[in-house]
């Protein structure tokens, strides 16, 4: 059992919706991005998704892809994300990681030594969104063998015929994109949600969560209301593109965790 299985089965007992959240490592620094990411789980974070900064962000919109230049530019790569991790797992040991982000760097790392490293420095699954199912051999079934979730994404035009290769090798949670487009594009509407959160439940026994478009605790809270949890990101990173101090970043995450877990 992976510390995501784990999390989603306490969450389930205690009768709650997961809270999760995106930053980019290393934005706007590495000292500023740990900082944030310590201090997330006592902000109500069930589970963290870390960015892995990339040149050609290609599904991000622009607030994300800010962040991802920001983190380039302050000196993040592959090597020093896995180092936040590490510095974060000095102090909690329990809190999941999910490393998400694009092929191109684990590729250069080479998958073999990736996963050894990645499954040292702490990280708990990943979400590599330009892997489709039909290149499980290349990342996903490696992951899963060296003890990582693999985190697929499902979206409003995966229909019902895709549904199943989507599913197939899929472990942690589903990530539902609640929109079709890039990140922070638009407000994610639970009326439009629900029917397809109940449709890839019915697919398979893994957890539904939904990202993109949710931007207020009381969006979070709807969202949260008929999906096993919700994800913000673009928000919480519009938060650090200001230059708030850390304190005022995470109580804006406290608020979002807030309504998120009334859902």
């Amino acid at each position: 059992m992976t510390r995501i299985d784990a999390k989603f089965a306490a969450l389930q007992a205690a009768g709650k919706k997961a809270f999760v959240t995106y930053v980019m490592a290393g934005d706007p620094d590495f000292d500023t991005s740990l900082e944030i990411v310590k201090g997330l789980p006592d902000a109500g974070v069930d589970i963290i998704e870390l960015g892995l900064p990339f040149t050609d962000p290609m599904a991000d919109g622009a607030t994300i892809q800010l962040a991802g230049q920001r983190a380039l530019e302050a000196g993040m790569t592959l090597e020093r994300t896995l180092d936040l991790a590490r510095e974060f797992r000095k102090t909690d040991d329990t809190t999941p990681i999910v490393l998400m982000g694009y092929y191109n760097p684990i590729y250069n790392r080479g998958v073999d030594q990736f996963l050894i490293d990645a499954k040292a420095a702490g990280i708990d699954g990943l979400i590599v969104v330009d892997l489709p199912p039909e290149e499980d051999e290349e990342l996903c079934i490696p992951a899963q063998a060296a003890g990582l979730n693999f985190i697929r994404l499902a979206t409003p035009t995966t229909d019902d015929a895709r549904l199943p290769r989507v599913m197939q090798n899929t472990s942690g949670f589903v990530y539902y994109v609640s929109i079709t487009g890039i990140t922070g594009a638009a407000e994610a509407q639970a009326a439009d949600v629900a029917p397809e959160v109940a449709r890839i439940k019915a697919a398979g026994d893994l957890p539904v969560i939904v990202g993109f478009g949710i931007k207020t605790p009381e969006n979070a809270q709807s969202i949260a209301a008929i999906a096993d949890g919700a994800v913000v990101g673009s928000a919480i990173v519009n938060e650090i593109a200001q230059g708030k101090p850390v304190k005022e970043v995470l109580s804006f995450v406290a608020s979002l965790a807030d309504g998120a877990h009334r859902g």
